[in-house]
Formats: structure tokens, C-alpha cells, sequence
């Protein structure tokens, strides 16, 4: 019999090994694993798993099912509450959210939620398995910006009340931050993302891609002559930040955005495509979060030694453990408690170094954690030839600076109403990354359910009225 205080262990890819392909890491459970793990359940009455699931996914229920073998029963339970489970259980930060809340962990390691998700949305793929749509169409039109996770859970909920949803995204393929941003070795491009894309689809959503709202039609036209009678606004947050230190805008200089999405969308580590990329022989990436960790073991992927440079301890690392252990695995270098001031830049106008300072930490600031400060005097020079910024992302104003009415705040991003997506501009719903900037992938689906139910409701009484 299982330690039932421990986890059921998860075959992985093997480190020397997976630093040199693109292959997914993680090889996830299979169904003897996963009945096992699932029998760790002890099925709370107040389950407060639930609470901490930003989607509320009924998880001791279709954990009870997989412990019984019934693994489509369980996808049918996951299937009313989250569009994307195959995605989620790959890239969700469980750690903080349901597993963080399972009274499993209290006294021992809580229930792999996410593992288990994971085998049975992939279980139901490989069965042809999908979701259930409307019985019957209701005869309103909704449009829906951004075809990301906020974008893709809010078009899904309103295909299953009845709505006719069109989902209008930017880019010559689906999925946003799914595509664009999560490399393939977290998160399979073909056989996961585009698959939860035709679910989505199969729920009668209809997809146009290469449209750019605000460029190739307004929001105020999509609702004046194309008859949408709301509008959801899921354009997520692509605009890159930068340092503004000296050298930055050298050649071999990236923002995480731009390396990440030449790589995933544009199969630049793939030598049958032709999309150019940046072989750097010795890789600085500077930040600490999950993007960060990313272009990190990306670049080593393509043949660098990396140097992630990050300013604060390893305790305040914002990326999922779970990145930061695997990146050690494969041979990432933590440089912390560092910071750069200048990058270095030879006659032709190419990256030749970074000029860095050490940090010490301080008394915490706003954010809770404690403030890095320079030390005096502890200059250093690193030899690098690329550099990746991974400072975060804010929305494009491109939408909001077309649309009339639409309020801001001072980071560009659009105000709208937490419980239910509701902007200053009637009828225009907001959610994800483009309302809080750049966030994780469970809370825009959050977001994009929450606009979903607002939606619904302003249409329902609008109609009322009528």
C-alpha cells in the first residue's frame, strides 16, 4: 500500500537529456497512477480545493470518479467549470491555488489536482472525447477580442448558454499567450493547445484570425453595424518592458516576448523553418518569473550556457518552483542578488557584456517583499553575447485608444468590474491580462468566466427592459 501522506511520483523527461530537445518534460500519470493518486482524496465536505480554484472546478468530484476508473465522468465534471483542462493542468500554479488549499497538505503533501486534471483531459483527447454544447441557440450575438485563455473560457461559457460567439484574434493562429508565450516543452503546441482550441470550436465558436481590432474594425463597429450586442475585450498584455539602462538597444538584445514568440509561434528551434533567431554561445536573462524561466531553458535548449540575473534572493523568486527545479536540473546558472546597470556593446553595435552590482536586501517594500538595495562598490562585468528582458508586459493601447469611452488606469490598462468584466463603456466587457497586465493563465480564465455570467446578465436584462 502507497504512503498515502505522499504524492504518486511523476515520470519526467530526463534532465541531460531534455536540455537538448523540445520535448514535453513532464510525462504526466497514467490511469493506474492516477486512481491511486485520486484514492489520496478524502472527499471534504467543505472542500476548500474549490475555493482556491480560480475557475471553481468541482475537484473532489471528478477526483471520486477517477479513483472509480469513471475518467469520462470526470471529464464531464471538469467540462462544466474549465475550458481548458489539458492546458491548466500543465501550467496552473496549483501550488498556490487548490493544492495550496487541500487538507491533505496539511499533515502530509496534498493531492496532485493539477497531474490528475491533466491525465483526464488528456485521456478524453486521445478518446475523441468533448465537450457537451447547447442543446439550443438563444439568438444573440456576442464578439469576443483575443483568442487567449481569458478570450477562449469566456467565448466557451457563452457558446454553452446559446450565444452565437466570434472570437476576432490578432495573430495568424489561435490561442495567445498559449501559442505565442508557453514554450512546447511545457506545453505541446499541436497535440494540446490546438486540440483544447477545437473543443472550444466544437461548442460552436467561431474563430477569425489576422483580425486586429482597433485597426481592422472598432469595437463601436463591431456593435453598431456588425449587430454584436456585447463585447468582451481578452487582448491580453504583449506590449515588453524594458530597464532604460545604457547598451539596450544594442543588437542581441531581446524582450522575453519577442525570443518566446519567434520560438513557439514562429517554430524558430526547428531547423525545417526558416524564421531567424539569435544562437547565442552565452545567454543573460534578466527576471525571475515563470516567462524568465522560459526563455531560459529555451536558449540553453539552442545551445547556450544561461545566467538568469535576478535581483532578489531565491526565496522571492515569483516563478512556480517547479520552473526554478527544473531549470537547476537542466543547468541553468542563478546569478542573484545581482542586478544590471549597462549592457556593454562592441564597435559593430552587438552585445559583448553586462555590467551588473550586487544587492542586498532591505526592509520590505509595497509588494511585501524585501527591498533589494545596492551594495557600494560591487561593480562586475559578465561576458554575455545575447540578453533576454523579462521584466513583465503591459496591454497595447491600441484597443482602448479607439475605443470612446473606454477607461484606463495609469498602466494602461483597461478598469472593469472584477465581479463581472463590466468596463466604463456599456455593452464592453474586459478580463485577463489586458485588465490586471501580465498574470497567470488561470486567473484570465478567471477573468474571462467572471465576463462570461456579466455578459449574460446585462443581456438577459437588457432584454427584459425591452
Amino acid at each position: 500500500m502507497a504512503d498515502v501522506l505522499k504524492k504518486v511520483p511523476v515520470r519526467e523527461q530526463d534532465p541531460q537529456e531534455r536540455a537538448a530537445n523540445f520535448k514535453e518534460v513532464c510525462y504526466g500519470y497514467n490511469r493506474e497512477e492516477a486512481m491511486e493518486e485520486a484514492s489520496r482524496c478524502i472527499h471534504c465536505k467543505n472542500a476548500k480545493c474549490i475555493g482556491g480554484c480560480p475557475v471553481n472546478i468541482n475537484i473532489p468530484d471528478f477526483i471520486a470518479q477517477v479513483k472509480e476508473g469513471n475518467i469520462e465522468a470526470a471529464y464531464q465534471i471538469i467540462s462544466e467549470s474549465s475550458a481548458l483542462p489539458a492546458i491548466c493542468g500543465r501550467v496552473c500554479p496549483q501550488e498556490s491555488q487548490c493544492e495550496g488549499k487541500c487538507i491533505r497538505g496539511v499533515k502530509g503533501e496534498p493531492v496532485s489536482i493539477g497531474k490528475l486534471e491533466r491525465f483526464v483531459a488528456d485521456w478524453a483527447r486521445e478518446q475523441g472525447i468533448r465537450p457537451v454544447p447547447a442543446s439550443e441557440k438563444n439568438g444573440h450575438k456576442v464578439a469576443v477580442i483575443g483568442s487567449g485563455p481569458a478570450g477562449l473560457t469566456c467565448a466557451g461559457d457563452l457558446a454553452r448558454m446559446g450565444y452565437d460567439v466570434t472570437i476576432f484574434e490578432a495573430l495568424h493562429k489561435a490561442g495567445g499567450v498559449l501559442s505565442y508565450g508557453i514554450p512546447e516543452f511545457r506545453l505541446p503546441k499541436d497535440e494540446v493547445v490546438a486540440a483544447e482550441i477545437e473543443n472550444v470550436k466544437s461548442l460552436g465558436v467561431k474563430i477569425e484570425t489576422n483580425v486586429i481590432i482597433g485597426k481592422s474594425v472598432t469595437v463601436d463597429e463591431l456593435m453598431e453595424d456588425e449587430g454584436y450586442e456585447a463585447v468582451f475585450i481578452g487582448s491580453g498584455a504583449g506590449l515588453p518592458m524594458f530597464m532604460g539602462i545604457p547598451g539596450e538597444n544594442a543588437n542581441g538584445v531581446f524582450s522575453a516576448n519577442e525570443y518566446l514568440t519567434r520560438n513557439n509561434l514562429m517554430k524558430a528551434f526547428r531547423e525545417d523553418y526558416e524564421t531567424p533567431i539569435a544562437h547565442g554561445k552565452k545567454v543573460a536573462v534578466v527576471g525571475g518569473g515563470n516567462v524568465a524561466m522560459d526563455a531560459a531553458r529555451t536558449a540553453l535548449r539552442l545551445g547556450a550556457e544561461v545566467h538568469i540575473i535576478y535581483r532578489r534572493s531565491e526565496e522571492e523568486l515569483p516563478a512556480r518552483r517547479e520552473e526554478v527545479h527544473h531549470a537547476k536540473e537542466e543547468g541553468i546558472i542563478f546569478n542573484l542578488l545581482t542586478n544590471p546597470t549597462e549592457i556593454l556593446v562592441d564597435d559593430n553595435g552587438w552585445v559583448k557584456g553586462i555590467r551588473c552590482i550586487r544587492m542586498e536586501l532591505g526592509e520590505p517594500d509595497a509588494s511585501g517583499r524585501r527591498r533589494p538595495v545596492p551594495v557600494e562598490g560591487s561593480e562586475f562585468e559578465m561576458e554575455v553575447d545575447t540578453v533576454i528582458m523579462s521584466l513583465g508586459t503591459s496591454p497595447n493601447p491600441l484597443i482602448s485608444s479607439t475605443t470612446e469611452g473606454l477607461d484606463v488606469n495609469r498602466k494602461k490598462c483597461i478598469v472593469a468590474d472584477e465581479d463581472n468584466g463590466q468596463t466604463s463603456k456599456e455593452g464592453v466587457f474586459a478580463g485577463g491580462d489586458a485588465v490586471t497586465g501580465a498574470a497567470t493563465v488561470i486567473l484570465a480564465m478567471g477573468a474571462g468566466k467572471a465576463a462570461a455570467k456579466g455578459i449574460h446578465e446585462y443581456i438577459t436584462g437588457k432584454n427584459r427592459k425591452n
